[in-house]
């Protein structure tokens, strides 16, 4: 049997793959668990500028939750999918989801849970639960509607409408939109530049633009996170890289 999570660094960078393509990229509990558990820990690093979010093969990133093997005493109130976007999304440096395929259900939410996402011409994305009679995540819901605005959410979530990789574009379900043969090098590309921003500007910044969203912004805080980059050495980084007219070093502090 696979390693259903695969994590690989490539120095500030690092790349969750969901690994089990025969399936989907389904998530079972334990592996919607240990995801969360992985995302948890690697938030504590410091040292890290950019996470990517990926599947194995080339047919689906994920089907969302596989629930096959869960009963009817579930405890739903610890909605393991929930935990894990909900700290997706607040992750402290620029998250990027690579879909290398389609993207179905709960899946969706792990996209959208992302800084940015980067599709291939061909995919489609549908959400199902309203024709089973499940009741999607609050919290996925509350994302869809920030993302891909209401009208797009009633769409998929209420209508069970299927979205193909142009309507996906359309909508800002993807951010970018490529050929599959030039998926991984657009993919490299855009996580390169992101891991040469400065990491205090883009936490901070994170901060305010993810609490406006939500409406939970405080002003204290980000003032707080304002005169930490105005004090850091990674600020006076790059006013010595703009007067030099070279690309700027950051550090993180």
């Amino acid at each position: 049997m696979s390693e259903p999570l695969l994590m690989a660094r490539d120095g500030a960078i690092v790349t969750l793959t969901l690994n089990q393509p025969e399936k989907h990229n389904a998530l079972d509990v334990p592996a919607m668990r240990r995801l969360g558990q992985i995302i948890e820990t690697l938030s504590r690093e410091t040292d890290i500028r950019v996470l990517v979010l990926t599947g194995a093969g080339k047919k689906t990133f994920c089907a969302g939750a596989d629930l096959s093997n869960v009963d009817d005493d579930y405890p739903w109130e610890d909605d393991p999918l929930s935990g894990i976007t909900d700290r997706l999304e607040d992750f402290p440096c620029a998250t990027l989801c690579a879909l290398n395929g389609s993207v179905y259900g709960g899946g969706t939410d792990l996209a959208l849970a992302c800084d940015f996402r980067i599709g291939q011409a061909g995919q489609r994305t549908f959400i199902p639960p309203a024709r089973f009679g499940i009741h999607y995540q609050v919290s996925g819901l509350r994302r869809a509607v920030e993302r891909i605005g209401l009208n797009a959410a009633k769409r998929l979530y209420l209508g069970g409408e299927t979205f193909d990789s142009d309507e996906m574009l359309r909508c800002g379900f993807v951010d970018h939109l490529v050929a599959p043969e030039h998926f991984e090098a657009q993919v490299s590309a855009y996580t390169a530049e992101l891991a040469g921003m400065a990491p205090l500007a883009v936490k901070g910044m994170k901060y305010v633009l993810n609490t406006v969203a939500r409406g939970t912004f405080d002003p204290a805080i980000a003032r707080q996170n304002v005169e930490a980059c105005v004090r850091s050495s990674d600020f006076r980084e790059g006013q010595r890289a703009i007067a030099e007219k070279r690309k700027p070093v950051y550090r993180g502090e």
